[in-house]
């Protein structure tokens, strides 16, 4: 750890956003309405597939980190007018999109969705599949809790096409575990992660997390000591994001316990460490993925993306998104379906949509959103090369973000050459701050500003 690393962690962890979208959600507008929503998906986009996401927000325990739209219950009846409205959601949408489009991913987010039992996961699928058509060779992958998981839910997974699986293991070390409400024993991962081997899915990711109360760098390096021997496919480390004014849940972990800078720094170059030696390439923000992985390839060839999933190789894909707080997206329109659950039910039950807000993208915001999105995936920007796609002289048209950059190259975290930007090793714990220096709406007068989680 050098001091001038923990300087800039502490001069740049300011509150920023995670860009999975620009403009990102707080922007996004009530003023849009379920009829603009209507038009989005009637437009005719051949060009473009499709990416299903169905969100499932019943967990049975609450973990106090989670920034996660969920409802935590042991009621399983909740979960049956909830399927009933995915599925009238899915039949309105999938009549006013060309059938021929193909899905090329798909994704069950939470919450938990393997909250639902086995013959529910195959009837969502079987939602799914019957409106819309799915490539044999998809991408199709869930979240999953190892905690309250049976090889039964697994086999019901797998039988239903899924063929990725995503596990919340985030810290393995006691103390941690019960500061979070979140307990599950190394036999237990070993298990779930044993059970999805031998049932033949492709890809295994684990989640982890940094900065939670009562971390140490000594104790999450002997949870990246098991992880290493675990030996996932890909891993994704998110930092915690502290937001009680969003989260009232997270109240009940104590700031006191939460790592310091220089503690939070050590542990990112804990992660980075550890991981690499392992094999690990680091894709950027929050990922890694070992070396052959397709992540790894495309990032070598400048086809990575980043959207509501985090880094992705399906950058051409309309975003479909299902169920409560969801977020859908086509090449210039985001919707967000209505984030409370009654709420949620009451309009698809009405109409078959939940539209609550959205907005439609200017020409300016989407070459704004690729720009950071290339920095964020590329870790480099050439200037003549966006400029000729987007017809802009590049230096001339981000002459405010070229401005804004410059202090943070005079720190070392990128060069800004004649002909290009570049993110520097270092850089690399700063994507969030590069890329708000290309965000317009930042630059609005304070008072209206939306408020983030902190960068580092």
């Amino acid at each position: 750890m050098t001091s001038t690393t923990l300087e800039l962690l502490q001069k740049y962890s300011v509150p920023g956003p995670r860009y999975t979208s620009y403009p990102t959600a707080p922007y996004f507008s009530t003023t849009f309405s379920e009829a603009d929503w209507v038009d989005a998906l009637s437009v005719p986009a051949p060009e473009r597939d499709l990416s299903l996401y169905a969100h499932i927000p019943f967990c049975d325990s609450l973990c106090y980190y989670c920034g996660c739209n969920m409802v935590a219950t042991r009621d399983y009846s909740k979960t049956q007018p909830y399927l009933a409205a995915l599925e009238k959601e899915m039949a309105r949408t999938a009549a006013l999109v060309d059938p021929a489009r193909v899905v090329r991913q798909l994704h069950w987010g939470g919450g938990t969705p393997t909250y639902l039992n086995p013959g529910d996961i195959h009837r969502l699928m079987e939602m799914m599949r019957t409106r819309f058509t799915l490539a044999d060779d998809a991408e199709v992958s869930c979240e999953v809790d190892p905690r309250e998981l049976t090889r039964g839910h697994l086999e019901a997974l797998r039988t239903a096409g899924f063929n990725r699986l995503s596990f919340g293991v985030q810290d393995m070390d006691p103390d941690v575990q019960q500061a979070v409400n979140r307990v599950q024993s190394e036999a237990l991962i070993r298990q779930v992660l044993d059970w999805s081997r031998e049932l033949g899915f492709s890809s295994i990711n684990l989640d982890l997390i940094v900065g939670l109360p009562k971390q140490t760098v000594e104790s999450f390096r002997r949870t990246l000591e098991r992880v290493v021997e675990w030996a996932p496919d890909r891993l994704a480390v998110f930092a915690y994001a502290h937001v009680p004014w969003l989260k009232k849940h997270q109240n009940l972990i104590h700031e006191a316990d939460l790592p310091g800078s220089a503690a939070r720094l050590g542990l990112q170059q804990a992660v980075n460490e550890m991981l690499g030696a392992a094999g690990y390439v680091n894709i950027g923000l929050d990922h890694f993925a070992r070396a052959d992985d397709e992540l790894v390839r495309a990032q070598q060839n400048k086809t990575l993306w980043r959207n509501f999933q985090g880094y992705t190789t399906h950058k051409d894909c309309d975003i479909l998104a299902f169920g409560v707080s969801s977020i859908s997206q086509t090449a210039d329109v985001y919707m967000q379906n209505d984030k409370n659950l009654r709420r949620y039910e009451d309009r698809v039950s009405k109409t078959g949509l939940a539209v609550e807000r959205g907005i439609k993208l200017s020409r300016d915001d989407r070459i704004r959103r690729d720009a950071i999105t290339r920095v964020m995936c590329d870790l480099e920007l050439d200037f003549a090369a966006f400029g000729s796609e987007w017809g802009i002289a590049f230096t001339d048209y981000f002459a405010d973000a070229l401005a804004a950059l410059a202090p943070l190259a005079a720190d070392g975290l990128l060069t800004v050459g004649a002909d290009r930007i570049s993110v520097t090793p270092t850089g690399r714990l700063f994507l969030r701050n590069i890329g708000m220096c290309f965000d317009l709406y930042l630059k609005e007068a304070a008072a209206n500003k939306p408020r983030y989680s902190r960068t580092a």
